[in-house]
């Protein structure tokens, strides 16, 4: 949608950029209504090409989504700052996705139970002993009154960048420029 305008930090490694999405702890959901735009972190899943994430059947969120369900989707990790005797060379080593697409609920049970599981196993791999059943998600109200629903954003872009980590170039505790002129 919108290019990159450092080109050397451009990540087009589909594989990877997958890899990284599927590791990803949190990622940013990005709206705009009525010329307001609202930016809430969210836990999510990369699922069949598109970005699963769950939340309250109402609220500000849902408002918006209901008003322009175009939105975007930022996931970024930082691996640590690469040190450079030169200020302006010092520099982070990061990798970073940004999703533009569309956001539609998902009103398929087997759908929802599916991404949800997919979700558990993420965050808290093997804890539980069986799957999700489909009629805990049917089921389930939060302690605030509300139901849950599960929403997909289906990617229409994705662009990535980023700076690979330097071993030998990586700011530790202790290093300092005098040491990396030597």
């Amino acid at each position: 949608m919108f290019p990159i305008r450092l080109q050397k930090r451009a990540c087009t490694d589909t594989g990877k950029i997958q890899s990284f999405l599927e590791q990803a702890r949190t990622g940013f959901l990005g709206l705009a209504s009525d010329n307001v735009p609202y930016v809430v972190p969210l836990n999510f899943v990369w699922k069949d090409d598109a970005i699963y994430f769950h939340g309250a059947s109402e609220g500000r969120k849902i408002d918006m989504i209901a008003d322009n369900p175009e939105a975007c989707f930022t996931v970024s990790e930082e691996y640590g700052t690469i040190a450079d005797p030169t200020p302006a060379h010092v520099d982070t080593a990061y990798m970073s996705a940004v999703i533009y697409g569309t956001i539609m609920k998902v009103t398929d049970w087997d759908e929802a139970t599916a991404a949800m599981q997919v979700m558990l196993n993420k965050y808290v791999p093997g804890y539980f002993d069986r799957p999700l059943a489909k009629s805990h998600l049917e089921r389930y109200v939060s302690s605030m009154g509300s139901k849950t629903s599960v929403f997909k954003l289906i990617s229409s872009s994705i662009t990535a960048k980023e700076s690979e980590v330097n071993p030998s170039k990586m700011f530790g505790n202790g290093r300092t420029a005098r040491d990396d002129l030597k």
